[in-house]
């Protein structure tokens, strides 16, 4: 391979990491398909357009390795999240707009789960790379007219399953709102949480059956307030959190000592917390290549 050759892929290196991990809610199995689009593109000769050949690439192995990840999940232990990526870098490209965000969000990526393989990389390709229907026609080889049914399809299923999800709530009333819920569950003050909760907020934990996790969502205000205050009272000084912007939206970084041991990522509606997503599987928090979540 040509230096030039090397040069070019890494010029895309970025935008497939995005384009895989909107794919499969997965950090590590994204950087494992761009490594795998890499060895391709060193075999490929006259390629006329880069970005075409490796994205079109790069979306089958995703639509192969979404086919035995499903059958995975459902023998998962517990409830599965996607794997976190810190963005406040541009690890999964711009976040300018509350669309954009919410479309990386780890409650956007679990109802894209709802969706087979293919209606999923035409939904990727359609709303966050902009592609126009003939374009994600040759990516799946089909024709234009299928990709616009299967586009419908997937937006149709995606808007019955959405939630309230606050989109117009801007980023200082959001940090806001993590500040006074972490500030209420550090200090066990169960009044002061249930004042930033939504009467019918949820809260999901993955532990992947490799901690001690709540194996069912808890719902209802009373419930998560006490679920948080004895978490992290049982976590005592041990652990410490600290922000940072995960999938596009603030999220909290739960560290004993130097070793990260939970991501938990506040949504909000109506003014209050709603949702709280928390990955607590130590599979999905030792990651340092692009995007990942690093322990230290």
């Amino acid at each position: 391979m040509t230096v030039d050759a090397v040069e070019e892929f890494e010029r895309h290196r970025s935008k497939l990491f995005g384009l895989a991990y909107r794919m499969l809610g997965s950090a590590e199995e994204a950087e494992d398909v761009v490594q795998d689009v890499f060895l391709r593109w060193h075999q490929a000769s006259a390629v006329e357009s880069p970005w075409a050949w490796l994205a079109k690439v790069a979306t089958n192995l995703c639509v192969n390795r979404l086919t035995s990840a499903r059958a995975r999940r459902e023998s998962y232990v517990g409830f599965w999240l996607p794997e976190p990526v810190l963005t406040a870098d541009g690890a999964l490209g711009p976040l300018d707009s509350a669309e954009q965000r919410e479309f990386v969000s780890l409650a956007f990526l679990v109802l894209l789960e709802r969706l087979n393989p293919v209606e999923r990389a035409v939904f990727v390709l359609r709303e966050a790379f902009d592609y126009s229907h003939r374009e994600v026609a040759e990516v799946i080889n089909s024709s234009e007219a299928n990709s616009r049914q299967l586009y419908t399809r997937a937006r149709r299923r995606l808007a019955e399953a959405r939630g309230r999800s606050d989109r117009r709530l801007d980023q200082a009333r959001r940090r806001d709102l993590v500040e006074s819920f972490l500030a209420a569950a550090q200090q066990g003050d169960l009044p002061g949480l249930e004042k930033v909760l939504a009467e019918d907020v949820t809260v999901w934990v993955d532990g992947g059956g490799r901690v001690g996790a709540a194996r069912r969502p808890i719902s209802g205000v009373s419930q998560v307030a006490r679920y948080m205050v004895g978490s992290l009272s049982i976590a005592g000084e041990r652990v410490r959190l600290s922000a940072a912007e995960v999938n596009g939206a603030l999220g909290l970084l739960a560290r004993a000592g130097e070793e990260l041991v939970g991501v938990l990522v506040p949504e909000t509606s109506e003014g209050r917390i709603s949702g709280i997503r928390i990955i607590a599987n130590p599979d999905k928090l030792r990651l340092s290549h692009s995007g990942g979540l690093s322990g230290s």
